[in-house]
């Protein structure tokens, strides 16, 4: 089960008049929390603006899934506060879940129910009455591209069908804030698109989405803004874009082969403004690439590749290349 499985579903409310200057929908303000001595989350503050994506990038352990778990409710902080949809949590954490829907990491759809007997039942955790759900339940398996698997039983679908069921389930109630916590993770890059398609489409009818992914092209397509957290601090936060020029040369060659390595140590670093060695590949970053391209170019052992640099390049520039587990 997904660390962010609840017994009772997280649902949606119909969308509420946007006023001109909004509320945000989550708003966490120097959230804490500690297991034992660690503290795995050390004054987490950050506020999502109605209709807008905000990714919250880390690597493994920086403390994502707990800051999540906080703002759900199903666990307590040990310090700051959380406002979501209006609720103070936890202390009114079922009140703000009925507002909210979740994509857990991992599908925890009822195998022994079909495609529409679960959001059917989902929908029932909440009250939903049946003639609701019947209106509802055809436009979401068409919004999920499985009109036409209502009546199969789950362990028939793919890993793309069940995950895009996961998301058609969380919309069920019509939500405020969608949480979905790794929502592409194990899947291939077809599947991967039209969940991102069904998410712009969310966005574009002024849906509120709160992204955790490691996958920095999905956060670069879809997040507005996003903050990187690190051993349970935010140690930076902006739109992709700013963050990549605040932090980052604005051109990188990547340089693969035998001999990238020696290149590097005897060429790279004299002419690249930062470089960085990983495995076979040289990694220069560069405010102005001619240099750099001119000496490449008469080495014809080398194989490179010059592009922008992106929000992956500024993940590994803050957080490293270490592994972590």
């Amino acid at each position: 089960m997904s660390a962010l499985d609840d017994p009772l579903p997280a649902p949606l409310a119909t969308a509420a008049a946007i006023a001109p200057v909004p509320e945000p929908v989550l708003t966490v303000e120097r959230l804490v929390k500690r297991y034992g001595e660690q503290e795995v989350v050390r004054g987490v503050s950050f506020a999502i603006r109605r209709g807008e994506c905000f990714g919250l990038l880390g690597p493994n352990g920086a403390g994502k899934t707990t800051t999540l778990r906080c703002c759900l409710g199903l666990i307590a902080g040990d310090g700051g506060t959380i406002t979501m949809c209006g609720q103070p949590v936890p202390q009114a954490a079922r009140e703000a879940r009925i507002r909210v829907g979740v994509v857990p990491q991992l599908d925890n759809l009822d195998p022994d129910f079909t495609v529409t007997e679960n959001l059917r039942v989902y929908g029932r955790y909440f009250g939903l009455p049946d003639a609701l759900l019947d209106e509802r339940i055809p436009r979401l398996l068409e919004f999920a591209g499985l009109a036409n698997k209502g009546k199969q039983g789950i362990r028939t679908l793919s890993g793309g069908m069940k995950r895009r069921l996961t998301l058609a389930r969380a919309l069920i109630n019509d939500p405020e804030l969608l949480i979905l916590d790794e929502p592409t993770t194990g899947l291939d890059p077809q599947a991967r698109h039209l969940i991102w398609d069904g998410l712009r489409q969310l966005l574009s009818q002024g849906k509120t989405i709160l992204l955790t992914t490691h996958f920095m092209d999905e956060a670069e397509r879809l997040a507005s803004r996003l903050a990187v957290l690190d051993r349970g601090i935010i140690i930076a936060s902006d739109t992709p874009r700013a963050l990549i020029a605040q932090h980052l040369e604005p051109e990188v060659i990547e340089v693969y082969g035998d001999d990238a390595k020696t290149w590097a140590e005897m060429h790279g670093r004299r002419i690249a403004k930062r470089l960085e060695v990983a495995g076979e590949t040289a990694f220069c970053y560069a405010y102005d690439p001619k240099p750099l391209l001119s000496d490449l170019a008469s080495r014809a052992g080398l194989r490179y590749l010059h592009r922008a640099a992106n929000l992956e390049d500024l993940f590994i520039k803050l957080t490293g290349r270490d592994l972590r587990d």
